[in-house]
Order: C-alpha cells, then structure tokens, then sequence
C-alpha cells in the first residue's frame, strides 16, 4: 500500500521539477545534441560505457544474454531528460521500445528528425516526468526501464522528481541514474576544470550545489520502493582518451535500482 500511495502522490502533487534557466539553457544548445565535436562532445564520448553498463545491468536483471543480438528486445524503456536521443537511439536498436521525454521542446524536435533519418520508430515527447505520471498511473501502465541520465543534478527539486520518476516504473522494474557528486573534487574537476579550464563544456552548465550525493540518491528512492543495487564511478583516462568504469565515485557516478515486487 506505501508504494500505491507513493505513486499517487507523485502523480497528484502538482509540483513542477523543471528548471526554467536548466531548459533555457539547453535549448540554446539543442542543435549542437548530434555534433560529436560539439557542446555535446563530453556525452558522445561517455556513451560507449552508459551504453554498455545500462544494457549488461538490465539484461542480467531481465536473465537475458547482454551480449545476444537486441537483448532488451521487448522490454519498455522511459528516456527522462531524453535531449537530442543520445541514449534513446542505441537503447531502440538493442530491441528496447523507446519512449523519449524532454522538457526543452526544440530537443524533442531534434531527436524526432534523426530519429526519422535513421529509420528508428521511438516515441519523443515534449513532457515533464510528473506530466507523464499523470497520465500512466491511472491506467496502471509503466515502464520495465526508466533511465535518468545526467538529468538529476538540473532538476528544481530532487525529491519530487524521483518520486515522479519512481512512479513511472513498473513493479519490478529497474531505474538507472547517471549524474555527479558532490564533492570539491567533483567542483575542481567536473565545474572548474571541464567549464573553465578544458571548454569541455559550456560555462554555466553545471550547477555544483545541485550535485547528488549516493546516499542523497538512495535516501531519495527509498520511500518509492527503489532499493540500489549497485555504484559505479564513472572516470576519464586522459592516456587513452577514453571513460570507464571505476571504484571512485568521487566525482561522476551511475547507479542501478530495482523497484517494487520481484526485486
């Protein structure tokens, strides 16, 4: 019964997540989201290990082969904060049905035209998570997979939005969240040093007292019924060039979630 009324609560409280500079902010740069040398240029680059941690950890949840063709092949999948369809794009073509979720509409449109131009069918939107509860709870729908990539740290209110979020999946479903810690090395490195020093990313994208703790992020599923499962720090190896998985959740991290019955 806590997890019904949690849901409800999420569905019905009215209350807005979206940060109008956040949305702003983005907007101005939505037609840069295909452009791999471009403001979007730190994500390309991360993609290859969001990509592989998000289809190994819900294939093993599903019992599923993660390295077989498609192996998310029929299982519903919530991009929040979907942008340009980075992440939506590779999650259709392993098998997933792809819903896309953006509150910066001009992203939407985005996404929709290369979405089209690479014969993929997935269903964009331009909603708020709260919004899409709204409709989903009262006809009891959901999703197997609901991801919150780098989303998190430019919400207005962390609660609201994982409980919004939370709601929208289904009863044994998993969440996975990407987003930064906050920590002064995450500010030395990932404000200071990625914004001001590198130009990895334009100044002002990042606000550092929206960061997130892990134990901020899991105190904040809980009361939803999401239990973590598992951290990972995500860091850049400037030998290769390249990001991987790492112990250190210092400064980036990703986390898997399970939710409700069958965890």
């Amino acid at each position: 019964m806590a997890r019904a009324a949690s849901r409800n609560t999420a569905a019905r409280s009215g209350h807005s997540t979206v940060d109008p500079e956040e949305i702003a902010r983005f907007t101005a740069l939505a037609e840069a989201w295909w452009d791999p040398d471009g403001e979007f240029r730190p994500l390309h680059r991360l993609n290859p290990t969001r990509i592989a941690f998000i289809r190994d950890r819900v294939a093993a949840h599903h019992r599923r082969d993660p390295l077989k063709a498609r192996p998310l092949r029929g299982l519903t999948l919530l991009d929040v904060g979907c942008g340009g369809g980075l992440l939506s794009e590779p999650m259709a073509r392993l098998g997933a049905r792809v819903t896309g979720i953006d509150a910066a509409e001009k992203s939407i449109h985005i996404a929709r035209a290369h979405a089209e131009q690479s014969g993929l069918s997935i269903d964009y939107r331009h909603a708020t998570a709260e919004a899409l509860a709204q409709d989903i709870i009262p006809g009891g729908g959901g999703f197997d997979v609901v991801l919150n990539m780098e989303v998190v740290e430019h919400v207005a209110n962390l609660d609201t939005f994982l409980a919004a979020t939370s709601a929208l999946v289904k009863p044994g479903g998993a969440m996975v969240v990407a987003t930064l810690n906050r920590t002064a090395k995450a500010f030395a490195l990932a404000v200071v040093g990625a914004e001001y020093v590198l130009g990895w990313l334009p100044r002002g994208t990042h606000d550092w007292r929206k960061f997130v703790r892990p134990s901020e992020l899991a105190a904040g599923l809980r009361p939803h019924g999401g239990e973590i499962r598992e951290f990972t720090g995500v860091a850049y190896n400037p030998i290769t060039d390249k990001w991987g998985l790492s112990p250190d959740l210092s400064v980036n991290y990703m986390a898997f979630a399970v939710t409700g019955k069958g965890k």
